[in-house]
């Protein structure tokens, strides 16, 4: 099974704990399949405060990506275009299991010193 940690915004995190946005988007193509993500809220909380199995992992055209997301996708379409400026294709993570821990972690307590980019693998 393959954790990844990922950093996301909270107005984004909100949106995924109360089930309005399915899909995480990210640039790169993690190099094996993905399991399960790790959820990390950025500032001002700057903890680890969820995590969610990961059904499905979309890549392919950024028009496709869009159709078949739009739905859940929790973001506009000027952000999504915005997000993947100068791109040919979009990732996606299909989110099922959300579950919120009921205490939030430190990224020490997974041997993590600094907030990824975009990812870092768990495992």
């Amino acid at each position: 099974m393959c954790k990844i940690l990922i950093s996301i915004n909270p107005e984004y995190v909100e949106k995924i704990l109360s089930g309005e946005k399915k899909y995480e988007f990210r640039k790169i193509n993690p190099k094996r399949k993905v399991d399960k993500l790790i959820i990390y809220e950025t500032y001002p909380l700057m903890k680890v405060v969820a995590e969610a199995e990961v059904k499905t992992t979309l890549y392919d055209s950024l028009e496709t990506i869009w159709n078949i997301t739009k739905e859940f996708s929790g973001i506009s379409k000027d952000f999504f275009d915005d997000y993947y400026i100068n791109k040919e294709k979009a990732l996606a993570f299909e989110l099922i299991k959300v579950k919120k821990f009921p205490n939030p972690k430190d990224l020490s307590d997974y041997n993590i010193k600094v907030a990824p980019q975009s990812f870092i693998y768990l495992d």
